[in-house]
């Protein structure tokens, strides 16, 4: 296989027994622990160590006897051993463990040998704040060391330099010469590789990465971790290794809350045994207060109706739960919670406990009066910090994104001294620096992910869960889960013991690494480079072999299938084929919103599909423009029409009622008509057939008459009802779609003419569908071997360079021009639109507090629920704005790019803060600016922030072509905002 990687024999897991003793309520048990962990090395065919086996092991066993390059004052684990051997051959090494579990330890390690071996090295990590802490940590430690956020420069030419991804990406792209010193990099959570927006920053510097220097990657436990080494050693053709271990220094119990009983059980237990008895007795508990639920209502007492966090009368289930704790001494604990709202809340529904003595009282309050030193007097009166001291001092915070950034490190220190012994928190906590507590409390198991309501995967579980137990303090960590009777027990088992997840790629091409491929003179560095070397492309390839393996067995079954009538069927089922393929290309066009709104009367008749799923035939009854869809939309990603439809759905049962989910009846059961929202994009054909519908469609019998007409024209159009021509009936004149219907006619006269269509024959009918979709499925796996995903991303490559031609970012030749040099420049914020405003003028007309106001609507953030009503002097810059995004999203759909342009305009301008920073720039006070927006504070700051980047970005873009003017308008803009609170140091810094 010429150069591809095949791993190294799988080293036995390294032992060594400790026993511990564990403390419960039963008498006291003894346990052996095992630490273990897997070593395993992808090696480049052809690849000779040169390494001294005597000091170095073998590339399968590492294991290094020469002096260390830092020593520890404890012993280090296997996993830690084997890594730093790793470390000590000069090869790149993947460690995957828990939270806690003392990864930190190895990148330690790595850096200690760069300075000893007179090499720079680089901790890239994928939050700012993140990047804060661990310069503060590393500088504590090593002295020399750098930092690089957008936000913050430190000490640039320091011998270690910690900096966000995005900034280590920036370098590679502008051949930056601080990486000729470099000779390690270390990329700290690198499973946020999977993050659908950023995920492709990771890829590129890795794809990017000089093959002198080594990596070394620390992520959280993923269950393909060898095949992100084999794509490492691949790409740079070296060896990998990897080093796995899900050992846990503090084993871990795992009990669960019944919301609104009392009691914890335990389902898990230390040695990671699910205990069936115990969840059968929980679900027992539902049920008993349920019964005890209508008695209390049978005698007229309140009936304790369970509330969303618990009863409804008496106290909260969270502070029942944080009052055990602290009655059994389990503090300190992080509550977790999946929205910054409930956090608050549940926050204030403790604050009658109090955890802290007089003593630590008094500590508190003086590390906040000095905390909030760096704050200006005006801003030390904040309702956000007032309100923050009582809760503090009781030992109570809050931990999540939309704080005030000094009041979320100050909670951060607090916790790591002892001081707060109840935190409520996002998941953001559960990344980063190592702070663990004694229990851990899940509030919910189910969370929104952009996309709907889903339970926690284990991956999360696993990351958040790992807070619980601290190494040296505790016997055990604790997890309490609150659950409701609806959680089926696999569910819970699959989320607390389930294997972490893997990690998939998010590759995708954005124009501005287009623009620096481009602009690279070296060309070794194209796209095609990238999309080739990519992880994408990798975990494609690989998969190969098994879509061979599901060939074959697919020619088995077509060798058993009757093979008579073969041509035939075979020649019907491709034109149905064909016909199905024309069909989804015009429907494309014809539905965009400018031609199909029109033919959208109530009482039309239209298919709609969701992915392979056909929902069949139902009624329009109404249309509405939302900037989303809800939940209980029928949707796809995209769209910013809702048809209202009326669709059969199965009988609504008590447990669907309020959301009836449409479903073709099954045999025998009578379906029902109800009303389903159902976005533009999912409808996939429009019938010329419309009904009269009732003006009242609330009772059921008027619903039913409506399914009773369309069953009835079912029968009287037994070919399928006709569908409207979008030449003849919506007047449609376009070339390619006049040519699309007459080759669907013509299609379609053959398909009625063909012998099969009035065959009677249905068994046998059924066995030449049956092979001729098994033929189909051969050449289309076949054809997916051959072109891979390659040919996917050429095509996409092919036309965003057709928009940087059309749009004059380069030119006929693809060299780059003007225009592409300023784009070259700008990653925070949409590149293409930035650029068009930076040359259409739209910049020029506007006073620098106007320029700061409007790139506020590039910088994605937090929406507010409430529509901005902006001052004249906002609202003509912004309706000049959102043209030109529409323009530009225009010409990608032209060129044939998938982009939904409304949902283009309204995720790429983002109106929200416009208001907010203008009058900041003008000088107003932070406590003013607040008051115009239902967005958090922190939100804000962090925006703020964004922009100062980006307005500093949009200046060097200014400067790169020599527009001396609007330089200093970005210069100035910069200036205005750059001020107070909005921009105080870091407690870490």
């Amino acid at each position: 296989m010429g150069e591809s990687p095949t791993p190294g024999k799988r080293k036995e897991p390294e032992q060594s027994e400790v026993t511990e003793s564990t403390t419960e309520e039963s008498p006291p048990k003894r346990r052996n622990l095992t630490r273990t962990c897997v070593h395993e090395v992808a090696v480049p065919s052809g690849y000779t160590p040169t390494k001294d086996e005597s000091i170095h092991g073998t590339l399968a066993n590492p294991v290094y006897t020469g002096t260390m390059a830092k020593t520890y004052n404890f012993t280090l684990d296997p996993f830690q051993q084997v890594s730093v051997a790793c470390l000590e051959r000069n090869e790149s090494v993947l460690v995957s463990a828990h939270t806690s579990a003392g990864k930190t330890a190895v990148a330690e390690y790595a850096i200690a040998m760069a300075f000893r071996d007179g090499q720079r090295v680089i901790y890239t990590s994928p939050l700012k704040a993140l990047s804060n802490q661990k310069y503060r940590e590393l500088f504590e430690e090593f002295k020399d060391v750098g930092l690089m956020t957008g936000d913050v420069t430190l000490s640039p030419n320091a011998t270690c330099l910690v900096m966000t991804t995005e900034i280590l990406r920036g370098m590679l792209y502008r051949g930056s010469e601080v990486l000729k010193e470099v000779g390690w990099v270390i990329f700290d959570e690198i499973h946020y590789m999977k993050d659908r927006e950023r995920g492709v920053v990771w890829e590129e510097s890795i794809i990017f990465l000089p093959p002198a220097i080594k990596m070394v990657f620390l992520s959280a436990t993923m269950s393909n971790a060898t095949e992100f080494a084999e794509w490492i050693c691949h790409l740079h053709k070296q060896p990998c290794h990897v080093v796995y271990t899900d050992f846990r220094p503090t084993p871990l119990q795992h009990y669960v809350f019944p919301m609104g009983g009392n009691g914890l059980y335990l389902v898990v237990d230390e040695t990671e045994q699910f205990r069936e008895d115990n969840f059968v007795k929980l679900q027992d508990s539902f049920s008993k207060q349920r019964m005890d639920g209508a008695n209390r209502s049978a005698n007229g007492k309140a009936s304790g109706r369970l509330a969303k966090g618990g009863a409804a009368s008496g106290p909260s289930d969270v502070f029942k739960i944080v009052k055990m704790i602290t009655e059994r001494k389990f503090q300190p604990v992080i509550i977790f919670s999946f929205s910054r709202r409930e956090c608050e809340q549940h926050a204030m529904s403790v604050a009658k406990l109090d955890f802290n003595t007089k003593e630590e009282k008094d500590n508190v309050e003086h590390v906040f009066r000095n905390a909030i030193e760096c704050l200006k007097e005006e801003d030390r009166d904040l309702p956000a910090i007032e309100l923050m001291l009582p809760l503090l001092k009781q030992g109570i915070a809050v931990h999540h994104s939309g704080l005030l950034p000094v009041i979320k490190e100050l909670v951060e220190l607090l916790f790591q001294e002892g001081l707060v012994k109840a935190l409520f928190a996002t998941e953001t906590f559960a990344m980063g620096l190592n702070m663990p507590a004694k229990t851990v409390v899940f509030t919910a198991v189910k969370k929104w992910d952009g996309d709907s309501h889903r339970y926690i995967g284990s991956g999360e579980y696993i990351q958040m869960s790992g807070r619980a137990g601290r190494r040296g303090k505790d016997d055990r960590g604790i997890c309490i889960i609150m659950i409701d009777e609806k959680m089926e027990m696999n569910t819970l088992k699959d989320m607390v013991l389930g294997k972490p997840a893997p990690l998939v790629s998010t590759f995708r091409l954005s124009y501005y690494s287009i623009l620096n491929l481009m602009s690279r003179a070296e060309g070794q560095f194209t796209a095609e480079h990238v999309i080739k070397n990519s992880f994408h492309q990798f975990q494609y390839e690989k998969a190969l072999p098994d879509i061979g393996k599901k060939v074959s067995k697919l020619e088995q079954e077509a060798v058993m299938l009757d093979a008579s009538g073969e041509a035939a069927v075979a020649e019907y089922h491709n034109i149905k084929l064909e016909i199905g393929l024309l069909e989804k290309k015009m429907m494309s066009e014809i539905m965009r919103p400018e031609r199909v709104l029109y033919f959208l009367q109530p009482g039309r008749l239209v298919r709609v599909r969701e992915g392979g799923t056909d929902w069949g035939w139902g009624v329009v009854v109404n249309v509405v423009k939302k900037p989303s869809a809800g939940l209980g939309t029928l949707s796809s990603r995209g769209g910013a029409y809702i048809v209202d439809t009326l669709l059969q759905c199965s009988p609504v049962s008590s447990e669907n009622a309020s959301r009836p989910k449409p479903c073709p009846p099954r045999p025998g059961e009578k379906g029902e008509m109800h009303v389903v929202p159902v976005q533009l994009s999912l409808i996939a054909a429009l019938s010329r057939l419309r009904i009269s519908i009732p003006p009242d469609l609330r009772p059921v019998e008027a619903r039913q008459s409506i399914l009773l007409a369309l069953q009835e024209l079912g029968t009287r159009f037994s070919q399928g009802f006709p569908k409207l021509n979008p030449v003849t009936d919506m007047s449609i004149e376009d070339p390619e779609i006049v040519e699309l219907v007459n080759q669907i006619e013509e299609l379609e006269r053959k398909l009625y003419a063909h012998p099969l269509h009035k065959s009677q024959d249905v068994d046998q009918i059924r066995s030449f569908q049956r092979k001729a979709e098994v033929n189909h499925q051969i050449q289309q796996l076949k054809s997916k071997m051959r072109d891979s995903q390659l040919q996917k991303f050429r095509d996409e490559l092919k036309n965003r360079s057709r928009v940087l031609k059309k749009l004059g970012h380069v030119d006929a030749d693809g060299v780059v021009q003007l225009k592409g040099r300023a784009a070259c420049l700008i990653d925070t914020g949409d590149e293409l639109l930035v650029t068009e405003l930076m040359f259409n003028g739209t910049f020029n007309d506007l006073d620098h507090h106007q320029i700061a106001a409007l790139a506020s609507c590039f910088i994605p953030g937090d929406k507010s629920s409430e529509q901005p009503q902006l001052r004249t002097e906002l609202g003509r810059p912004l309706q000049q704005l959102q043209d030109s995004a529409r323009r530009i999203a225009e010409i990608q759909h032209e060129c044939k790019l998938e982009v939904n342009i409304d949902e283009y305009v309204e995720s790429t301008v983002r109106p929200f803060l416009m208001d907010v920073i203008y009058c900041w720039s003008k000088g107003a006070n932070f406590a003013d600016v607040i008051q115009k927006t239902d967005i958090f504070e922190g939100s804000i700051i962090r925006s703020a922030r964004r922009l100062d980047e980006f307005l500093n970005q949009l200046r060097a873009a200014a400067q790169a072509v020599g527009e001396v003017a609007l330089e200093n308008k970005f210069a100035a803009a910069s200036e205005s905002i750059h001020r107070g609170i909005m921009f105080a140091n870091s407690l870490y810094l």
